[in-house]
């Protein structure tokens, strides 16, 4: 089938975005958004103003298209056309008229009290809100002469809007800033100098990164507690959704008094969630985000998860993939409820299969996939559609005892095929799949859909918050469908942006792509965003849920977050936590001339930067002998002011030893390559050099000091966002994998066991790898000190 182009459409898009008055860059940023294109275009035609209109009136119906509240969609119309009469012609106006619906839902309202709740008619004359800017400047007066110009005119605005909620924002605005100019005078010098940032500082260690808060900022609740925006178990039986279908009617979704009491019985009034991975693969940081969108909201209210594995495809499930999840769910810091299996509800899901048909609700369908394909793409209805519910209970029971052969038969939920919403297009409840399941064995050959047990599990198992990334939105009007006309208890259904993280993958799809064809070294390749490879990589789970309360649950859905950012909070936690040693990934030999042979002696080296020195527990040995090793990106032949290694002639501290200063150079037969230093050491400390090197010391007279392999990883992708291209695979970064194989390492790093993370000193933050034996260590990098750090290292 050809690929539609949408070129033209979205050219017609642009020009009726920019008619309503949005300045061009908007309305670009709008088309390319699809979602909000559709709702922009539909409020224009209700507004009917195709032909143009005010930019002011055009920027208020922006503002419905992208924040107007779903569960009062009926009411739209109504608020647009005061916007169009200039009934309502501000921004705090609009917003009282969202809060207004928000709670109203669907339900019917008194224009009066919408028109009193927005204020409807209200005129403020210039005369009171130039008083008001008095009294305010009054009063604030000490703190406006302290700090002049920098003075937060916001914070004034705010005090002229709490007494005039529906004065004119730019009318305000233009009296503020006479009125500074009044009281200030003419801008000086010392107004327009930056104010110097004062230095953080540094926090005490703590266990949980603290957020710090100006006193001046007014963080929001949910900025504080993510969580917030969910309501209570008590209150699900508002209208939460509409379902919009073909003929006109409209099915507004919500709890019924009965259903909703029965429910909060048995619940106690606890809220319970449910973290439903698929056990078809390995869990990647997206699923980090779901878990502590699940367990934290559950943690958060005293309540309790769930942990559902989802395995209606028997064909897919593997007890590997079951025992990761539960195993890294547990590493990741939560602990579920109770461990459920869909398959656990299969019988109470064919009994309310059979029940669905009898209310004449779903029937048996013959037709092939690629028949469903087609019918779906001209909205036309199965020819079986229609048959009568008896025969529909005769196939379906012949379905169930193996009667009828694997693809020839399907029972299907009968929904709206003419509906705007494909999945309402008569999605499939059961299919014929005469595979063994791995936890139900061999007792049933039907097996149901995930859009058919999805939420009549959640309904059985009394779930109050039904969380899922923004792809499932447009099956919430089928899985609130299918509850309704089960007559079933509905679970609050709420959609949160997925996690995309820059220069990766994460689809199982392409995922498991790389593990299979080998691409990767398994599902815990420490260059894969798997929790198993994160761990392996050294990743700790403090960081990764800090990482993801950092980005918070938005329903933003085009956002990319850059690897960095994680970066940071891995940093940030192993900083507090990874005690430092000293290796040298690339050895350069150094003789010390002036140190007797055989001469060895035991320094003392900090594990952490602020080490006491009466804390033995803080120290750790090293030895300094003749023969010591440095980085070769730590010696130059050419010395430079901007350099701050070892030259001929040149001075540099080796950390926690002496200055050793460069005597004489050995090169290579080629006379270029350098193959041993020359230097002697100050043991009195009194040279006191800028440059300071990391090294390692043969820990006895011709013994090589502790070798070990490190492994520097790279981000796996060149492109910012592989997915998007046809050949994603040609992507890769070929230098995303370099491995060392003879690094040396101070002896106490010989003692070190898989997981166990170090910072070596000017290299990064390094975790024990499990390929380590012990005949070798094997060290991941988990990531740089800073990305300028990184460059003498590759």
């Amino acid at each position: 089938m050809p690929v539609k182009d949408n070129s033209l459409d979205k050219e017609k898009c642009l020009e009726l975005f920019l008619l309503i008055g949005l300045d061009e860059r908007t309305a670009r940023n709008t088309i390319a958004n699809n979602k909000v294109t559709a709702n922009l275009t539909a409020v224009i035609n209700e507004a009917a103003v195709t032909d143009g209109c005010s930019r002011a009136v055009g920027n208020l119906l922006y503002t419905v298209a992208t924040k107007y509240p779903a569960n009062s969609l009926v009411h739209r119309p109504t608020l647009i056309e005061y916007i169009v009469s200039s009934k309502i012609k501000t921004p705090a106006q609009l917003e009282a008229a969202f809060s207004f619906f928000a709670t109203t839902g669907s339900e019917n309202f008194k224009l009066n009290e919408f028109e009193e709740a927005c204020g409807v008619g209200v005129e403020v004359s210039v005369e009171e809100i130039s008083k008001t800017v008095d009294d305010v400047f009054e009063e604030n007066e000490n703190v406006i002469l302290g700090e002049r110009y920098r003075t937060n005119v916001g914070d004034l605005f705010a005090h002229v809007r709490k007494r005039h909620p529906w004065a004119d924002p730019k009318v305000v605005k233009q009296l503020i800033d006479a009125k500074l100019y009044e009281l200030l005078g003419e801008r000086t010098a010392a107004d327009n100098e930056k104010v110097p940032k004062k230095k953080k500082e540094k926090p005490a260690k703590v266990e949980e990164k603290n957020i710090v808060i100006s006193a001046t900022e007014h963080p929001s609740e949910e900025d504080i507690n993510p969580f917030s925006i969910f309501p209570k178990p008590e209150e699900n039986f508002k209208v939460h959704t509409e379902v919009f279908f073909s003929d006109g009617s409209v099915l507004r979704c919500c709890n019924t008094k009965e259903l909703l009491e029965k429910h909060l019985k048995v619940t106690a009034q606890k809220v319970l969630t449910r973290f439903p991975p698929e056990p078809n693969g390995y869990l990647h940081i997206g699923h980090a985000k779901a878990m502590f969108v699940d367990f934290g909201l559950a943690k958060d209210r005293g309540g309790l998860c769930y942990l559902r594995y989802d395995d209606t495809n028997p064909e897919a499930e593997k007890k590997e993939y079951i025992d990761h999840i539960e195993e890294i769910v547990k590493w990741m810091g939560w602990e579920p409820f109770k461990i459920t299996y869909t398959s656990d509800y299969f019988q109470e899901l064919y009994e309310l299969a059979v029940e669905l048909i009898r209310r004449g609700h779903a029937y048996v369908d013959h037709q092939t996939p690629d028949e469903i394909k087609e019918y779906r793409e001209k909205k036309m209805n199965s020819p079986w559609r229609d048959r009568p519910i008896a025969e529909s209970l005769k196939l379906f029971e012949d379905m169930r005892q193996g009667l009828i052969e694997e693809g020839k038969a399907t029972l299907r939920m009968k929904q709206d095929m003419q509906s705007d919403n494909f999945n309402m297009y008569d999605l499939i409840a059961y299919r014929i799949k005469f595979t063994p399941h791995p936890h139900a064995g061999d007792k049933w050959c039907i097996y149901p859909s995930y859009d058919y047990a999805h939420c009549i599990v959640d309904s059985l198992e009394n779930i109050t918050h039904s969380l899922c990334t923004l792809e499932f939105e447009t099956r919430r009007a089928s899985y609130y469908w299918l509850l309704h006309v089960l007559g079933l208890y509905q679970p609050y259904v709420w959609e949160y942006s997925r996690l995309n993280i820059s220069n990766t993958v994460m689809s199982k799809r392409k995922l498991n792509r790389l593990v299979t064809e080998k691409w990767v070294d398994g599902w815990d390749d420490p260059r894969l965003m798997t929790l198993a490879g994160l761990r392996r990589r050294g990743v700790t789970s403090t960081a990764i849920n800090a990482f993801v309360r950092g980005i918070g649950i938005t329903r933003s859905d085009s956002s990319m977050i850059r690897v960095d950012r994680l970066e940071y909070h891995v940093r940030e936690e192993l900083n507090k936590t990874a005690h430092r040693t000293m290796v040298v990934i690339h050895p350069l030999k150094v003789v010390i001339t002036n140190l007797e042979a055989g001469t060895m002696l035991d320094l003392d080296a900090k594990k952490w930067p602020d080490a006491q020195v009466d804390d033995d527990s803080a120290f750790y040995k090293v030895p300094f002998s003749k023969i010591v090793y440095i980085e070769q990106s730590d010696f130059r032949m050419k010395d430079s002011k901007d350099y701050y290694g070892l030259s001929p002639g040149k001075s540099v501290l080796l950390r926690y030893a002496f200055p050793i200063k460069c005597a004489d150079v050995i090169l290579d037969d080629d006379n270029k390559t350098v193959v041993e230093i020359r230097a002697e050491y100050d043991p009195s400390k009194k040279t006191k050099p800028k440059g300071v090197l990391h090294w390692v010391a043969e820990p006895s007279p011709g013994v090589d000091p502790l070798k070990v392999e490190v492994r520097l990883f790279d981000k796996l992708f060149i492109s910012e966002n592989p997915a998007e291209l046809d050949d994603w695979v040609a992507d890769l970064n070929p230098q995303s994998k370099l491995v060392i194989p003879d690094a040396y390492a101070v002896p106490t790093l010989r003692n070190a066991t898989d997981g166990d993370s170090f910072q070596f000193e000017r290299l990064g933050y390094f975790a024990v790898d499990k390929d380590s034996s012990p005949e070798k260590l094997v060290f991941n990098r988990t990531v740089t000190l800073r990305d300028s750090y990184s460059k003498g290292v590759k």
